[in-house]
């Protein structure tokens, strides 16, 4: 993982993500996440904590593939909204700490 920013909101961390060229929605793609996770590179990394909900936490993650492709994924960070995808991620930034 090459960068971690700390942003406002949200919307203002894919706002920016998208000024930097990551335009693709991999939340709509979540199966590829999941079936092939060696493909993928965290390369931004935000995380948002609501004031006073836990259910407003997120993650923003700014990710490339093997192929070149930029885009982004959003994840709850609520224990109970951590999809398959998600999960594959916090393993790759995991992983991306012990080199």
């Amino acid at each position: 993982m090459e960068h971690n920013y700390h942003y406002a909101t949200v919307s203002k961390a894919l706002e920016e993500l998208k000024e930097k060229g990551f335009t693709y929605d991999f939340n709509l793609h979540e199966e590829d996440i999941v079936n092939n996770p060696h493909d993928y590179q965290i390369v931004h990394i935000y995380r948002y904590e609501g004031n006073t909900n836990p259910d407003d936490e997120a993650i923003v993650y700014g990710i490339r593939t093997k192929s070149g492709k930029n885009g982004v994924f959003v994840s709850g960070f609520a224990a109970n909204s951590v999809s398959d995808a998600a999960q594959m991620l916090i393993n790759i930034t995991i992983k991306g700490r012990n080199k």
